[in-house]
């Protein structure tokens, strides 16, 4: 009685052919790399992918071929999104913030025969294309009028490459497991490793990511993703829209709070980005008396989201905010802080306190704490642990890398450090190689930034630990004022007393105009720590 079910391949084209064949007019508002903001639906990115794969083939690219994209999230970005798998090949997105050594390393690690680029890229693509051995052709993202110059040869014009072939192609089938996109980690520790997701791991991921208790995404939602398509944070969004049918705002390069907020006034309902982002935006939406005519939900990953933005958002601005955490070894989603029962009969700051957390797992994601030992421990919401994850959606094994990336259980190792409550709220505490760990005592960086963020006169705070001869380690904080805003540190440490135990307050405080932020838009503790022994930076006693 086994196997009486008609088969039914999970592979990501036929998302594509579902938003075509019933929801073929929904809209997708773009603000393409020329400048102007154009209208196309759902059944044109279909018809554009197909061409696109049919073009593919005709230069004769095979299946398993590898085709590293460079792109913005724009409507063409989605085109790509599917043409490139429906011809059989594998879509390597690739981040244009890398540094032109880190992007030459995985075009050549990754081995892509093509490129496909944004044309405002040109000058990243002139950098890096000598050193790439595999590359044999780049396509320009553009119509024929806008084709840049440039000194590199035989630059394909994306639109006339397109549109040489009709629709009139079947996607080439095969097993849900083989893989469809490579999106390399940023590499904080060495050189960037590649995860390789498969067809089925993008169709769960999707699947899971719209579920009510996730993003809760319908055809009746306009979405718009400011988190690029070209890591991992965008992945699930690319894919989730036309699965339900909904609607897609694509905001292209402009991440300026007036560009943002232009796109966000064409009916979006939901969108996501990294806290930076929101706390720029919520400064000019408060600054020009401006409000948010059609958003209802806001999803906040990447980094921590300080409570304040979460209280301006849903107080000022009346949208509901989902906190979010994940990596690019889950594809990236690993939980949204959404209410179960529970928490619905709590007070309003008891719930804000919940938002604090990053929320609970979707079906196909497990988590699980363990002390140092490998020893399982209690989900109580107190106990801290190191943060494991397995699923349909998760990592096993890096790009060329003999050796699996989980235990023999099948447990990745998040390099997090958490705790999760009884109702299966995570909170993440700290990165495990950034803990800072005081006279035999965990402290929170996350709760330092947190509480420092809370100042109306700091735009961004980060907290690090420095050596100390008697505590082993203190925290020190690392602040960048609002423009035209001044504060002591007396004034910050005594306002974070409110927010953390008086032993935690960070022992020193430095004043940048910048804090760096890695190629993903996470502050890069490495690149403050470097500036620190450029400063040869010591602790207040030991100077």
């Amino acid at each position: 009685m086994d196997n009486l079910m008609q088969p039914f391949s999970l592979r990501v084209t036929e998302i594509l052919d579902h938003a075509a064949r019933y929801h073929p007019n929904r809209k997708i508002f773009s603000r393409n790399v020329e400048g102007p903001i154009v209208e196309t639906t759902w059944s044109y990115v279909h018809k554009k992918a197909r061409q696109l794969s049919k073009a593919l083939q005709k230069i004769g690219i095979k299946k398993g071929d590898r085709i590293g994209v460079m792109a913005w999230n724009t409507s063409r970005h989605l085109e790509l999104w599917y043409g490139i798998p429906g011809s059989g090949a594998i879509n390597h997105t690739l981040n244009p913030r890398l540094f032109a050594k880190q992007l030459t390393y995985i075009i050549n690690h990754a081995e892509d025969k093509i490129l496909m680029i944004d044309l405002d890229l040109i000058k990243i693509l002139e950098e890096v294309l000598p050193d790439c051995k595999t590359v044999r052709q780049v396509i320009i993202l553009t119509d024929k009028k806008n084709m840049p110059k440039s000194n590199l040869p035989n630059l394909i014009c994306y639109e006339d490459f397109v549109n040489t072939e009709d629709s009139d192609f079947e996607w080439v089938s095969g097993h849900e497991t083989e893989a469809c996109g490579i999106c390399y980690t940023s590499g904080t520790t060495g050189n960037p490793k590649g995860v390789v997701y498969t067809h089925r791991s993008n169709v769960l991921h999707a699947l899971a990511s719209a579920s009510p208790d996730m993003i809760n995404l319908s055809s009746r939602d306009r979405i718009m993703p400011v988190v690029p398509l070209f890591h991992a944070n965008g992945w699930s969004i690319g894919y989730t829209a036309p699965l339900v049918g909904a609607s897609m705002v694509m905001p292209g390069r402009e991440m300026t709070p007036e560009g943002l907020y232009e796109m966000l006034e064409k009916g979006v309902t939901v969108t996501a980005a990294v806290p930076t982002i929101w706390l720029l935006l919520l400064n000019y939406l408060k600054a020009n008396n401006l409000k948010l005519s059609s958003l209802e939900r806001v999803i906040i990953g990447g980094s921590s989201c300080p409570r304040a933005v979460i209280e301006s958002f849903q107080k000022d601005f009346g949208v509901q905010v989902l906190h979010a955490w994940g990596m690019t070894e889950m594809s990236p989603l690993g939980t949204i802080c959404s209410f179960k029962p529970e928490i619905l009969e709590l007070s309003e700051e008891e719930k804000i306190s919940i938002q604090e957390t990053t929320g609970h797992p979707p079906f196909t994601v497990e988590l699980k704490l363990t002390d140092d030992s490998g020893n399982k421990l209690n989900n109580d919401g107190k106990t801290q642990g190191k943060l494991w994850a397995r699923g349909g959606a998760v990592v096993e094994q890096y790009l060329k890398m003999d050796q699996k990336a989980v235990d023999k259980d099948g447990w990745f190792d998040t390099g997090d450090v958490a705790t999760i409550d009884e109702n299966g709220y995570m909170s993440i505490t700290d990165r495990s190689k950034d803990i800072i760990k005081s006279g035999g005592e965990w402290i929170s960086s996350i709760e330092l930034e947190n509480a420092a963020v809370g100042h109306p006169s700091i735009v961004e705070a980060a907290a690090i630990g420095v050596s100390h001869p008697k505590w082993d380690e203190r925290p020190i904080l690392i602040v960048v004022c609002k423009e035209g805003k001044k504060v002591s540190p007396d004034e910050i440490t005594d306002f974070m007393l409110d927010y953390v135990a008086k032993w935690q307050i960070p022992d020193d405080i430095i004043f940048l105009d910048e804090i760096p932020h890695t190629a993903t838009g996470k502050i890069s503790k490495m690149g403050l720590r470097q500036i620190l022994i450029n400063q040869k930076y010591q602790h207040p006693e030991l100077r």
